[in-house]
């Protein structure tokens, strides 16, 4: 064999140059495009730990059941509310009603004068009775029901409570506080069914100190 010869055989062999000898039946290996790289940690979809995925989905069905039974609480509470509303405040409007009738026999009775009073006959003290024992009762019955009346007399002016109809020069009262009522409020629970009409007290102009008088008496120097 020539030396051509065998530098040919060698050129050929597998060893030579260190080349690649590609397996049968791959496809060739481009360098222009390589492999994707994957991190080393991320598991492979067949090595997911059974336990750790059964102890995921256990919190994910525990805290969907905690947030389903807060909701149904909250539910609760709040249907037991308005149920206690409505039945505290749904006879408002006949409330209402029935305090016009409450007035009328207040003011039949306000206007009769003590001395006429006293000199009626007995029919007529008997009817005079008869209706303060009717006003007597339709208050007890809409206390019953949740509705109260207040007098607030001499007490600090609330704007929530008392609706101002003119302002009282009274110093027996403090400034800011209701000196008159003109007409009662009542209260159905925790609301106002009607306010008050009342007058309130402002307070007293102050005079001016009065200069002494001149002593016309005194001595000339």
């Amino acid at each position: 064999m020539t030396d051509q010869t065998a530098r040919k055989a060698e050129d050929a062999s597998p060893e030579a140059g260190n080349a690649t000898v590609p397996t049968p039946g791959a496809a060739p290996h481009n360098p222009a495009h390589p492999k994707p790289y994957t991190m080393p940690d991320d598991p492979e979809p067949d090595q997911v730990d059974p336990l750790a995925q059964a102890q995921k989905e256990a919190f994910d069905y525990k805290d969907k059941l905690l947030r389903t039974l807060a909701e149904m609480e909250n539910l609760r509470k709040r249907t037991e509310r308005e149920v206690a509303d409505a039945r505290t405040y749904a006879i408002s409007g006949f409330a209402r009603d029935v305090l016009a009738v409450a007035d009328n026999m207040h003011r039949a009775l306000a206007a009769l004068d003590p001395a006429v009073r006293a000199a009626s006959d007995a029919t007529v003290q008997s009817m005079i009775e008869g209706v303060e024992l009717t006003e007597r009762e339709l208050l007890k019955s809409l206390e019953k029901n949740g509705v109260r009346k207040f007098t607030p007399e001499r007490e600090k002016f609330d704007p929530n409570l008392h609706q101002a109809m003119y302002e009282v020069p009274n110093s027996d009262v403090p400034a800011g506080h209701v000196a008159q009522v003109i007409q009662s409020g009542y209260m159905i629970g925790e609301r106002v069914l009607r306010p008050a009409m009342v007058g309130v007290s402002k307070a007293q102009p102050k005079t001016a100190p009065q200069a002494p008088a001149a002593n016309n008496n005194a001595p000339e120097k």
